[in-house]
């Protein structure tokens, strides 16, 4: 088989492997076709964020209700349960770089609907509704092409980087992207943060037009669409290791994200304080989660990954047990942070592994199968500690969650699970 073109790219750079401490924690950054796919998605994700606050702005003000507040993210988010094992298909059928710019087309053109909508004052609250849900359907076919195209960009032993790389600029733009929107919203207006996150389409659309991507081999046979899907459940069903790291990516996210959705009740009820402190208290931990990127992006290159990654676990679940129970603000914020570096950590270890573990051609589809239980975690623990915070307090719920994730990750860690183990089968092409 004939090198990747990372493996290429690497020759002509000299063959040799990242050195110093510096250039490690920054090895994804060093190839060419990684790099450009990192400012493009940092460009386009920070326009999300800069949507995300002018439609939740947009709508509550159409409608006064945060019951349709609460419909239009999930129309937003809820394609992906849908439709991401078909997304993850159509990954090992079709060049995924051709998938992601047709997405990234897509979702620029229905920001600029938006933006034109409400420049012109004639949005109606049905048209945001359905362009939501259009946006979310593209994401969630988009979604496992872009988990799957990653890889490709480098070599095997800085996959595990380029990932923390990601969550990195993922992170970053969720702490500055907001920032600008609520600028731009208040200076221009909603419609100009519509627009100006169809221009940030742009960036990313001509980085994807850029890059090369290797041919993938392996996958020329295929059958019907559900054949393809079932060999996918099969293949993820028939290797513990998938099936033990989509289970804690799925327990992780269920258990772990309401503490960033519940952010704005634990500053009402428990510090009787206004948007000022959700701001302080959403930073904190937004800042922590940039650091618990860089964390893993130092440490992509070391072994046991696995333990590494049961560790922070266990931390992230001793800090949700120690925010639930704090009622002294300056400690809360300590302790935001501290869970942000914890759970993006985590995370990133156990999609590195499964990264690692699989080839190219059924990449897609195994990668499909742990964003739907990753992503899938999220709504459903937020109904569930919804309901607790609803039937006894925010305090009750985060600290049930907090021990059940203490104890599958002490589980785990006590029977010496070996997460890593899966690297040593081997990978088909």
């Amino acid at each position: 088989m004939s090198a990747s073109l990372p493996e290429q790219e690497a020759v002509e750079a000299g063959g040799q492997k990242p050195s110093g401490r510096l250039r490690r924690t920054f090895s994804a950054l060093h190839y060419h076709d990684f790099r450009l796919v990192w400012i493009g998605a940092f460009t386009s994700t920070t326009g999300t964020w800069m949507q995300t606050v002018a439609q939740a702005w947009v709508v509550y003000s159409l409608t006064g209700s945060a019951l349709l507040l609460g419909l239009d993210a999930f129309l937003s988010t809820g394609p992906m349960l849908v439709f991401s094992l078909f997304g993850g298909v159509i990954a090992d059928r079709i060049d995924r770089r051709k998938i992601m710019i047709a997405s990234q087309v897509l979702q620029m053109t229905f920001a600029f609907v938006l933006a034109l909508l409400l420049f012109t004052h004639r949005v109606k609250i049905w048209h945001i509704f359905v362009l939501s849900f259009l946006t979310g359907s593209a994401q969630s076919f988009s979604g496992p092409a872009y988990a799957s195209l990653l890889p490709l960009l480098v070599r095997r032993e800085d996959v595990a980087n380029a990932i923390a790389m990601n969550s990195m600029q993922f992170n970053l733009a969720r702490m500055i992207g907001p920032i600008l929107g609520g600028l731009a919203l208040t200076a221009w207006g909603a419609s100009a943060c519509f627009g100006l996150n169809g221009l940030s389409f742009v960036a990313v659309i001509i980085a994807y037009l850029m890059i090369r991507t290797p041919v993938i081999v392996g996958g020329s046979e295929r059958k019907g669409m559900m054949a393809d899907m079932k060999e996918g459940v099969a293949f993820v069903a028939g290797r513990r290791g998938l099936v033990l790291l989509t289970f804690l990516a799925f327990v992780g996210t269920f258990l772990g994200m309401p503490i960033v959705t519940f952010l704005p009740v634990v500053a009402k009820v428990l510090f009787a304080a206004g948007p000022t402190a959700y701001t302080y208290l959403l930073s904190a931990y937004g800042v922590g989660s940039v650091v618990g990127a860089l964390f893993v992006a130092a440490s992509s290159h070391l072994p046991n990954k696995g333990k590494i990654a049961l560790l922070l676990q266990l931390a992230f679940a001793a800090l949700l047990i120690a925010f639930a129970v704090s009622r002294f603000f300056p400690a809360s914020l300590l302790i935001a942070f501290g869970a942000g570096a914890c759970i993006v950590g985590v995370i990133s270890l156990y999609s590195s592994l499964v990264q690692l573990m699989i080839g190219d051609s059924m990449r897609g589809r195994v990668m499909s199968i742990f964003m739907l239980a990753f992503r899938g975690g999220m709504p459903l623990g937020n109904l569930l500690a919804g309901f607790v915070a609803q039937r006894w307090s925010i305090s009750i719920a985060l600290l049930v969650n907090g021990i059940i994730l203490a104890l599958v990750a002490l589980a785990f860690i006590l029977r010496r699970t070996d997460l890593d183990a899966g690297l040593a089968d081997p990978v088909p092409a």
